[in-house]
């Protein structure tokens, strides 16, 4: 009768564990990188995305009036919601300021494989310190969380808004003529382009610019490119640094591409701008985006401009490794997901259960996980049960366990057993060596 809405997931235990090691995981990096989480309401003011994206983004929401008749949507990603938080303590933090966040978006669109109504994003945003370095570090740290992750044959492609602003800045073009041959070379389309009216020339030498195949010795390429259309661009000489920035972070890709027709499509970038994809996902290759952007002039708070962070997509990165773990045969898809104390199936049998639980709150309190069977049934169907439960090791107490003292341990993976003293150090010990 009922089912789970359309673009929505349920998760198992087996999965909740991946998804939840590899939240710890980006977290353990964002901490070495100096980043602190913060978090912000599933449901904002429906003004603050039209603000930032424009009216027609409504049609992509979950967008409704609450019961005093305000415009309230469920967020659609996570930047916009931190700019307010910052927004509402007027810009009055610690400068510059290293915020990471994670949590579930809401976007009404297409549903399929890669892209869900309901998606979590991982991300980061530095505030106050407008620099090549800053954006190096933001990069940095994302191919930090990809590469710890596992994932494997990544590409990073890395361009410069600034670049593109100056050319077409010379070629006259301004305001939403400007936006618009912005999402014509985002999209490689240079037919496009020579519609719109710019010259066949120009149109010649951007396509070359956006052929420009490799890392940052393309550089030397663009520059001669660029000058040859009359431009001098500093943007240029800022991603350069940026790069050597990045290279002396120790980032090193699989694959660096420095295309600086990238434009991420979206009108408030105006730096450094670059994305993460991967082959396996196809045409939702994109696992990771982001770069240097304006949006605080929103919110009076033009000093704060420009910011740098990026949005991780977390669903498409776990759908990324579990592809690429199915291929090569590997048990584990997140690096570290099986990792942690082994659980103990505590199995009562034929004895008060009183005289069981001390014991089981002792191996908790050490910090040794312990399932505890609930039912009374035979030792056959307890021990399936054990097994069904993904634990590790079991244990019977029965009458002739408590009069000994002694209990058996058995790993059931292979039926190994080792019998120790019935507390709760000595079954610790004896689960650790085994």
């Amino acid at each position: 009768m009922f089912e789970r809405a359309r673009g929505t997931r349920d998760f198992g235990p087996a999965e909740m564990g991946r998804r939840l090691a590899f939240e710890r995981m980006c977290d353990e990096v964002a901490f070495r990188y100096g980043f602190q989480r913060v978090a912000t309401p599933t449901f904002e003011r429906l003004e603050l995305f039209t603000a930032k994206s424009g009216a027609s983004i409504t049609d992509q929401l979950y967008a409704f009036k609450d019961r005093s008749d305000r415009d309230l949507t469920l967020r659609p990603e996570l930047t916009a919601p931190v700019m307010r938080m910052i927004a509402e303590q007027k810009g009055q933090i610690p400068k510059p300021a290293r915020y990471s966040y994670f949590g579930p978006c809401f976007r009404y669109e297409e549903s399929k494989r890669g892209r869900y109504r309901e998606f979590w994003q991982y991300g980061c945003e530095i505030i106050g310190a407008p620099t090549s370095l800053t954006e190096a570090e933001v990069v940095a740290f994302a191919c930090a969380i990809v590469e710890e992750a596992g994932l494997e044959g990544w590409q990073l492609n890395i361009g410069h808004v600034g670049i593109l602003n100056d050319i077409l800045g010379n070629l006259g073009l301004e305001g939403d003529a400007l936006g618009d041959a912005m999402r014509l070379l985002d999209k490689g389309d240079f037919a496009g382009l020579a519609a719109s009216g710019i010259d066949s020339t120009a149109v010649t030498n951007l396509q070359s610019l956006a052929q420009l195949n490799g890392g940052i010795e393309t550089l030397a390429s663009a520059r001669e490119i660029i000058t040859s259309m009359g431009v001098e661009s500093e943007a240029l000489d800022q991603l350069e640094e940026m790069l050597n920035n990045l290279s002396s972070l120790g980032a090193n890709p699989p694959t660096l591409v420095v295309d600086l027709t990238v434009a991420r499509g979206l009108d408030y970038y105006t730096g450094m701008v670059f994305e993460i994809m991967v082959d396996e996902l196809g045409g939702e290759g994109q696992v990771c985006g982001g770069g240097s952007y304006k949006l605080f002039h929103l919110f009076g708070l033009d000093d704060l401009d420009p910011c740098c962070g990026f949005g991780l997509g977390f669903d498409r990165v776990l759908l990324a490794l579990e592809i690429q773990a199915e291929k090569s045969g590997r048990s584990e898809v997140v690096p570290g997901e099986n990792s942690g104390a082994s659980t103990l199936a505590v199995i009562p049998f034929k004895v008060d259960v009183s005289q069981v639980l001390a014991l089981v709150s002792g191996l908790r309190a050490g910090g040794q996980p312990v399932l505890l069977e609930l039912r009374e049934r035979n030792i056959g169907k307890s021990m399936a049960w054990a097994n069904s439960t993904g634990a590790q090791f079991a244990m019977v107490v029965g009458p002739r366990d408590i009069e000994s003292g002694q209990v058996t341990i058995k790993r059931l993976s292979d039926g190994a057993e080792a019998n120790c003293e019935m507390s709760a150090e000595a079954i610790s010990q004896t689960i650790s060596s085994m």
